[in-house]
């Protein structure tokens, strides 16, 4: 099996919530993608639910682009602990840490769901924003941290 670098991180090593700068891919022509792992929950101590999970999946699909240049995505990690973002660039763990705050902070005034629909959403039923905005409080209420490399 190909190498894969969540597979190589220490899980038990690890407190969130934090900021990490997981890869950095260069394509053919010299373009760079850059992979954070945007973590809400220390691994191996809790999830969050999957309603909340994809509630906070559509939220933070729009709230980081406000925030950075380049976003290409922002994916759900399977363990439901927090979600991969996927941008062109290299931004500074700084930035990316501003903007999650950013983003977060947008999540706690959020009132309606965007494409919470049946025809924007494949399991639109799935959603609480109840428990997106008490994971975004309590990340915010925690700080979030930012984690270099081992």
């Amino acid at each position: 099996m190909a190498r894969v670098e969540s597979f190589e991180m220490d899980h038990t090593k690890v407190k969130a919530p934090y900021v990490r700068l997981a890869s950095i891919e260069e394509g053919e022509k010299g373009e760079r993608v850059a992979k954070y792992d945007i973590r809400f929950i220390t691994p191996n101590t809790d999830t969050v639910t999957t309603a909340g999970m994809h509630t906070l999946e559509h939220l933070l699909a729009g709230y980081f682009r406000d925030e950075l240049d380049g976003v290409i995505d922002v994916s759900p990690m399977g363990c439901r602990t927090g979600f991969y973002l996927i941008k062109f660039g290299v931004s500074s763990l700084e930035d990316v840490k501003s903007a999650f705050e950013n983003a977060l902070k947008k999540v706690m005034q959020t009132e309606e769901i965007p494409a919470a629909n049946e025809r924007q959403c494949g399991n639109y039923r799935d959603h609480s924003l109840e428990d997106a905005k008490a994971w975004a409080k309590k990340v915010l209420d925690e700080g979030i941290g930012i984690l270099n490399k081992e």
